[in-house]
């Protein structure tokens, strides 16, 4: 049974995932922002005018968790919130100074993501990825 334990997919995904976040959060701290709010911002640069709920369901982060990091970027005068045109939402979008640091933190997340890749060489990096996309789908 020890060794079903060791194996468990839950288990292994979720110590691989802090890991992961660790070692984002430590690349990033120099730039004032965390790996999931650079995924916020890049996701607002790239995906402008969508709402909480879509951007949520996008990034695959809970709702609190995007408004409080939302929150603290808008605070940090990274992003702007304005009403949606329907509805009580809110619509986030970059500032200029959020674009700056998107700019300026990019080398150093792409560093971070090249060492992920020769970390995990074995099994091919791409046919983990698309592992983890078919299962994030389920």
């Amino acid at each position: 049974m020890v060794d079903d334990f060791d194996i468990c997919m839950l288990l292994n995904t979720r110590m691989a995932a802090r890991a992961i976040t660790r070692r984002a959060d430590g690349k990033l701290r120099p730039f004032g922002i965390t790996g999931a709010q650079l995924s916020i911002l890049g996701s607002l640069r790239n995906h402008p005018g969508r709402s909480v709920t879509e951007m949520s369901d996008a990034i695959a982060m809970d709702r609190t968790t995007l408004s409080r990091n939302l929150a603290l970027l808008e605070r940090n005068g990274f992003v702007t919130a304005s009403p949606a045109i329907r509805g009580n939402g809110r619509i986030g979008a970059v500032t200029e100074a959020g674009d700056k640091v998107i700019d300026a933190a990019l080398p150093e997340w792409r560093r971070g993501q090249a060492e992920l890749r020769v970390l995990l060489s074995d099994p091919n990096f791409d046919t983990m990825i698309a592992g983890l996309r078919q299962l994030s789908r389920v």
